[in-house]
């Protein structure tokens, strides 16, 4: 399989950052499908850095595998920030990880709607003994179900790559 350059060169910043930080990581992915997971892991010596990933396509797996609560897919819709945050935690409880990144979105052709049309994609980040809740939605646009993919691939890498301290 060959990764898109743009794609393999992130993961491998992500790969570097995170060792020299001491940290490991863990993805929960929807639209994404294992894709983050996927760069990440085509990169040599990620496995000092990568612990797991979770693809949870279904809302099923959401709730079986990452402990999702259902009223929370019910009352918000599984692409929200308070699923996919609840995915991030999900998947740190799940695993041994000290950072989770968490996507869930609507790469289409279809599943859109008015208020969350193709290309609707959230990203959640949670670190292990913080409470402080990075989230974001990005609107991509309907640029075709590989494009938003990709793209949705890359904003995850960079929520992955540390934050220098605030100083």
């Amino acid at each position: 399989m060959t990764f898109d350059p743009a794609v393999l060169a992130l993961a491998e910043q992500v790969v570097a950052a995170n060792r020299a930080a001491g940290r490991t990581i863990v993805t929960a992915e929807s639209c994404t499908g294992g894709l983050v997971a996927g760069a990440l892991t085509e990169v040599a010596g990620a496995s000092e850095v990568v612990d797991r990933g979770f693809v949870t396509y279904s809302n099923e797996a959401k709730m079986e595998a990452l402990g999702v609560h259902g009223d929370l897919i019910d009352t918000f819709g599984a692409v929200s920030v308070a699923v996919a945050w609840a995915m991030a935690q999900g998947a740190l409880k799940h695993s041994h990880a000290d950072v989770a990144v968490a996507i869930t979105g609507i790469a289409g052709p279809g599943g859109g709607s008015p208020k969350k049309p193709v290309g609707t994609v959230v990203f959640a980040v949670a670190e292990r003994g913080q409470e402080a809740k990075i989230a974001d939605t990005r609107a991509f646009g309907d640029l075709g179900r590989t494009e938003i993919r990709r793209q949705a691939v890359l904003c995850a890498l960079e929520l992955l790559l540390p934050k220098a301290p605030a100083g």
